[in-house]
């Protein structure tokens, strides 16, 4: 069995997907109280962080043996069908109106105009994240490979992750540290090629280097790596930074390694998980998702569901609605177009 069909692997997409839709649902993001704060949601919100980084590491892993011998070709190949999905499902949000009462009330023009302004507003933000927040993913993996690519070409490989290291630096100086560091950015650090070089760096390194931990010293690395990024979270909070606001922070590309590795050490876990065959769905379903929540978001308090089990419900429903109609179109012509 291939690396990519490896059970872990495959579980591990699946894991690190649900992490995305926790954070972008919300979950309990408003209660239950503690102290004041809704605690509950807040550490949700930050422990799913370890899914984007996740799957920058697995790419970089996967892409390496033909990366490293023949960037160029590599990088394109890789990358033209990424591009495409990022420009039509780009042009899917900016279309699409999220306000549904707003449209059937005032129209659709009304509705999508403010949206429009605030995406013109920005212009270096949306030419490297898309017109919907999410989608920022993809101009990320096209930047991190292409820096990767570049070093590889230029056969300077021991310069990956110095580069890759001093991106992410700069990146969290003029991110979450902001508030500390004084550092400014004209692009959103999160963005581009700041982050996820130092990840998408890490599975390459991993894979051409042939590193790995025992999974008790992967699983080390991986507490103390989510430890790091929390007692961050927690720490930024004096400087009046929200807990739940951070992508990327210290201690998370430690987490992300260590989870990587720790599946690595373990192909058989998740056996059952991989059985579903779901991971060939999850882009499509990381594409879909936010849209769903954006509808359910408004839906779901009209029938009365409120409270925490508007929180779950919400929750499940997007996956069971993107998973349905990603397998849907991926029956259709339309996968061609919509999944790459």
């Amino acid at each position: 069995m291939s690396d990519n069909r490896i059970a872990s692997f495959e579980a591990g997409r699946l894991i690190a997907l649900l992490g995305v839709i926790a954070i972008h649902s919300q979950v309990f993001i408003q209660a239950p109280l503690i102290t004041g704060e809704p605690w509950l949601g807040l550490l949700i919100n930050q422990l799913s962080r370890f899914a984007v980084p996740l799957f920058f590491i697995m790419a970089g892993y996967f892409i390496a043996p033909k990366l490293s011998t023949l960037p160029s070709s590599t990088v394109k190949q890789y990358s033209k069908p990424l591009l495409k999905v990022w420009l039509v499902w780009s042009a899917i949000y900016f279309l699409v109106p999220f306000n549904l009462q707003l449209a059937w009330e005032e129209g659709y023009l009304a509705e999508r105009n403010g949206y429009w302004q605030y995406l013109l507003s920005q212009p270096l933000n949306t030419l490297f994240e898309g017109s919907l927040v999410h989608l920022w993913y993809l101009p990320g993996l096209i930047c991190g490979l292409s820096v990767i690519a570049v070093c590889c070409h230029l056969k300077k490989q021991n310069l990956i992750l110095p580069i890759a290291i001093g991106l992410y630096l700069f990146g969290l100086a003029a991110g979450s540290y902001g508030a500390l560091t004084g550092l400014e950015s004209p692009l959103f650090t999160r963005n581009g090629p700041f982050m996820s070089t130092l990840m998408l760096a890490a599975g390459f390194k991993i894979r051409q280097s042939g590193w790995q931990l025992s999974a008790r010293n992967a699983a080390g690395l991986a507490i103390c790596g989510m430890g790091l990024h929390m007692a961050e979270a927690g720490f930024l909070m004096r400087y009046d930074v929200p807990f739940n606001m951070h992508d990327f922070l210290l201690g998370t590309p430690l987490w992300g390694a260590g989870l990587f590795l720790m599946l690595k050490q373990r192909p058989l876990f998740g056996q059952s998980l991989a059985k579903l065959n779901i991971s060939k769905h999850v882009l499509g379903i990381y594409l879909l998702h936010l849209l769903i929540i954006i509808y359910l978001m408004q839906l779901l308090p009209l029938l009365g569901i409120t409270g925490y089990a508007n929180d779950i419900l919400l929750f499940v429903l997007t996956c069971l609605i993107s998973y349905g109609v990603v397998a849907l179109i991926n029956k259709t012509p339309l996968r061609t177009l919509l999944l790459r």
